[in-house]
């Protein structure tokens, strides 16, 4: 499995990215009650809610996790370069940990819409790379 030491920031990421997913998940449920619930069970739309906040930063979180992942493990199987994979993997990650941060302790829509937009860019720049490198 030498092939893959190059990539050991990279593959940490997908693994501190699994946890963080695993740590929202069971926070995300913190503090739901029948008041602050619809039908559903999800809490109600608010922001100035915590409840609300904790659960739309878990939904990110998940609706991200396939197209990282995808990108990630594209770039590392097609042999692109070690560092950028790195790099962007690892900026990724610590831009979706702000991101959930600012998500659940502030109603700061532009650092929360920054982080998003670093994190976009991350897994455009993993899949672009991945693409280069399979042509």
């Amino acid at each position: 499995m030498e092939i893959f030491a190059a990539y050991s920031h990279a593959i940490a990421s997908l693994g501190l990215w699994s946890i963080l997913i695993c740590l929202l998940a069971a926070y995300s449920t913190v503090g739901r009650a029948p008041d602050n619930r619809c039908d559903c069970g999800k809490p109600k739309r608010n922001y100035s809610d915590p409840v609300y906040r904790r659960e739309r930063a878990f939904m990110n979180a998940v609706e991200g996790a396939g197209p990282f992942i995808a990108a990630t493990l594209a770039a590392i199987l097609i042999g692109a370069s070690p560092f950028v994979v790195n790099l962007l993997a690892s900026v990724f990650l610590v831009a979706r940990i702000a991101m959930a941060g600012v998500h659940i302790w502030s109603e700061n829509q532009m650092f929360r819409s920054l982080f998003f937009m670093i994190g976009l860019l991350c897994i455009l720049g993993l899949a672009i790379v991945a693409v280069i490198a399979a042509l």
